[in-house]
């Protein structure tokens, strides 16, 4: 374990302390600091500027987590009661596909796509909607949903496919039993396919809320945050403080309060699944 215990402090708890460390100073990442206790703390509460980021990082949530997680039971349902042919492995393989395709190339495509001239207005164009193309990605009222749909896209492979093998554990004879008893479809799902899930689901949550709150990748390739703040996240709101605008100490504050919200979001889901077990 010697080896990945060093690993992890020189990686992982050392950064860690020496961001909890800067963030109590003004220091531009070159020149001298100067120690300004909570200061950055208090001005991220009480900035907008750098409230908004927060705000849209929690609406991302529905995107990252709701929707992928709620397509990814159903679409393992159907799946699940396919059978087992090159249909159901191809369709598989088909919805991971975007898991492991890179976040910058995944953004970048969609970036394409979401254009004055990309597919989803051509497409528009072609059915006789017209009326609804635009720049999504340039719209303040379309690109933050159209970032987000950007990550329900990519989460919805994994949390298909994991549900899948979560569906494949459960015991044949307890929808037999459900059957026996006159259960239809729906009521087989509620009682036997959600909680034989029940810890898939709560892992598939918390990966996705932290991808939600920590997305960089797809908004920096897509909007860079933009327009206006309309999708600024905090990922791109320390980057910009901390190399663009040389403020270091503020940015490494964000980041710690970052750390706090994501903590304040998954240990509840943690705990309330710990309670049911």
């Amino acid at each position: 374990m010697l080896p990945a215990v060093v690993a992890y402090c020189l990686f992982v708890l050392y950064p860690l302390l020496t961001a909890v460390q800067y963030s109590f100073y003004k220091w531009n990442g070159i020149g001298a600091s100067t120690w300004v206790g909570l200061y950055n703390y208090l001005q991220i509460f009480t900035d907008p500027t750098l409230l908004a980021p927060i705000g849209n990082a929690l609406v991302l949530i529905i995107y990252f987590t709701i929707i992928p997680v709620v397509s990814g039971l159903i679409l393992a349902t159907l799946i699940r009661n396919m059978r087992q042919n090159a249909f159901s492995s191809a369709a598989r393989t088909i919805l991971f596909l975007p898991q492991i395709v890179p976040l910058v190339a995944a953004g970048i495509a969609w970036s394409w796509m979401y254009a004055q001239t990309g597919t989803i207005n051509s497409i528009l164009n072609t059915v006789g909607l017209g009326f609804l193309s635009r720049s999504w990605l340039a719209d303040f009222g379309t690109a933050l949903p159209a970032v987000g749909l950007i990550g329900s896209w990519v989460l919805t492979g994994l949390c298909t496919v994991l549900l899948l093998t979560g569906m494949g554990k459960i015991d044949p004879s307890l929808y037999e039993a459900a059957r026996i008893d006159g259960a239809g479809w729906f009521r087989m799902f509620g009682a036997v396919t959600l909680p034989g899930v029940r810890q898939e689901i709560v892992v598939l949550v918390t990966i996705t809320i932290i991808s939600a709150l920590s997305s960089f990748d797809i908004i920096y390739t897509t909007t860079k945050g933009g327009p206006g703040t309309t999708t600024l996240v905090p990922g791109i709101s320390i980057f910009r403080l901390a190399f663009v605008q040389g403020q270091v100490g503020l940015a490494s504050a964000l980041g710690i309060v970052l750390l706090i919200l994501v903590l304040a979001v998954v240990l509840p889901v943690q705990r309330i699944a710990r309670e049911r077990d």
